[in-house]
């Protein structure tokens, strides 16, 4: 199983960051032991003094995908759900400004987490997917995919022109503005359309 995130894909929160814009899917990878098992409490990394949460819909593989052109989602993915991808911001900008790659900020154990996945029905693409995250019950960031750069369908035909897609691959699609700090104790809940799909709790 292969974890593929796009960055950057929401102009604000590139922006909120001094980032520029895209122009074509900025495409990074996760092991698959950057997952956080399913009930375990998350507990942040003794090398970063800055950990941020970054909620990002999340999509799942369910067919072998090569060079796709003209992607139908319901082709290629099964489910949707709402994660957090966890990046170690001191270690990124560190990285960043030395030209060197983000993996150790992005990609480290426990930094992927996953909620209840939702079957994916054709009728659903008739509106935009909105979702949301509380942190300690207040909300913190709010998603809608329309206010993507990159669609989904865009997303699997970027992401296949390089790599091969296989079963239960993870798409972690792009985070909306609004990421913050994570503290210990922090309790953060993920909400796809409304209904609760995780709540995850940080070690205090």
């Amino acid at each position: 199983m292969s974890i593929y995130c796009i960055g950057r894909n929401y102009v604000a929160h590139a922006k909120e960051l001094g980032n520029e814009v895209p122009t074509s899917p900025v495409i990074f990878m996760k092991p698959s032991t950057a997952l956080l098992n399913k009930g375990e409490q998350l507990t942040i990394p003794s090398f970063t003094k800055d950990l941020h949460y970054e909620a990002e819909l999340v999509l799942r593989v369910n067919k072998v995908a090569k060079k796709v052109k003209n992607a139908n989602v319901m082709d290629y993915c099964d489910a949707i759900s709402v994660g957090i991808d966890f990046t170690a911001r001191d270690v990124q900008n560190d990285l960043k400004a030395k030209g060197l790659p983000w993996e150790k900020a992005k990609a480290f154990d426990d930094s992927a987490v996953i909620g209840e996945w939702i079957p994916l029905t054709e009728d659903m693409f008739e509106n935009p997917f909105h979702y949301s995250m509380t942190q300690n019950g207040n909300t913190v960031q709010e998603g809608d995919s329309s206010l993507m750069i990159y669609g989904l369908p865009q997303i699997i035909e970027s992401i296949t022109e390089f790599f091969t897609l296989y079963p239960d691959d993870l798409i972690y699609t792009g985070t909306p503005a609004g990421v913050g700090p994570t503290h210990k104790g922090d309790v953060f809940e993920g909400f796809f359309e409304g209904k609760s799909v995780f709540k995850l709790q940080v070690n205090p």
